[in-house]
């Protein structure tokens, strides 16, 4: 199953040397997912040809505008091109608003429906159940409400030993319930074929999690433990760790220190601040806490496994 993070935006509040505000692409079970539209994300699905009207989820982690200003434009587009299906966008309170006003004031009436669930930046929340993953929201510590987002697969069903089939030979129903993970029992609640004896170990679950912007809180380790791939700002070096803490940011070691207490596979960093043209000192910074650390790059594709 496909699970892949498209980068489309890396910078903070201001586009500069050649990088654009947050945004990113999750494909999940070929189901797309927008997390973050800063301004210009539309111009940069186009440059790397990733077409967007196949995403049917919308994630804002909060209502700066480096994290947002690209949205309207991005459901203008989808109303120019004639889309009909429903669009679904998960945000702060006040979104709704933000949108509706415009809409208003352009008389704008769109082709397609849109349903706005409101996050909650105060507790861990699901937020969206698939067949084949799951969303959940988590607090993040910046100036205004903030939440990250989780994205877990879901299990799916097991693979059978063929041999084990052709030499008991179980009923379907009870193949049903293997596949699912299950013993099949008896009327007595006894275990007539043993998922472990009938099926391969199922291969692990995969996670993602994105850390929009947010001060250095170990408290949030707790929501993305031992995920395969985080994402976590670095929008400084250890050169502004004061800034870092005035402005409710991150340094690239601090989410390198998050990444280690985590116990992640590998860290991402983003969220870069203007006054670095050259990134390898957060890099730098950031291996020194945690060795698998990168920096994101737009345009490439990043597989969560």
């Amino acid at each position: 199953m496909d699970f892949q993070i498209t980068v489309l935006g890396s910078n903070s509040a201001i586009p500069a040397h050649g990088r654009n505000q947050t945004s990113q692409l999750v494909n999940i079970a070929n189901t797309f997912l927008l997390i973050d539209c800063g301004e210009g994300t539309q111009i940069q699905l186009r440059k790397f040809k990733l077409k967007f009207s196949r995403i049917d989820y919308i994630f804002i982690s909060h209502l700066h505008g480096d994290h947002f200003f690209g949205l309207m434009g991005l459901i203008s587009s989808f109303h120019l091109h004639k889309r009909t299906r429903l669009l679904t966008i998960f945000g702060p309170n006040g979104l709704d608003e933000i949108i509706t006003v415009q809409l208003k004031h352009s008389n704008t009436r769109l082709n397609f429906p849109v349903r706005f669930v409101p996050t909650n930046p105060e507790m861990k929340e699901l937020v969206l159940e698939e067949k084949k993953f799951q969303v959940y929201t988590f607090p993040l510590k910046h100036r205004i409400a903030c939440t990250g987002f989780l994205i877990k697969e879901k299990p799916g069903l097991r693979n059978l030993i063929k041999e084990k089939l052709l030499e008991k030979k179980p009923p379907l129903e009870a193949i049903n319930k293997l596949r699912e993970g299950k013993d099949f029992v008896d009327e007595m609640g006894n275990v007539k074929y043993a998922v472990e004896e009938f099926t391969y170990p199922p291969r692990p679950l995969r996670s993602y999690a994105f850390c929009s912007d947010t001060g250095f809180d170990l408290e949030i380790v707790k929501y993305i433990k031992g995920v395969n791939l985080l994402y976590h700002e670095a929008t400084f070096g250890n050169d502004e760790e004061g800034r870092a803490r005035e402005t409710f940011h991150s340094t690239a070691a601090q989410a390198g220190i998050i990444a280690k207490n985590a116990g992640v596979g590998r860290l991402l960093l983003g969220h870069y601040s203007t006054r670095y043209l050259d990134l390898s000192s957060l890099l730098e910074e950031a291996r020194i806490e945690f060795h698998e650390s990168y920096l994101s790059e737009e345009g490439i594709t990043y597989t969560v496994d």
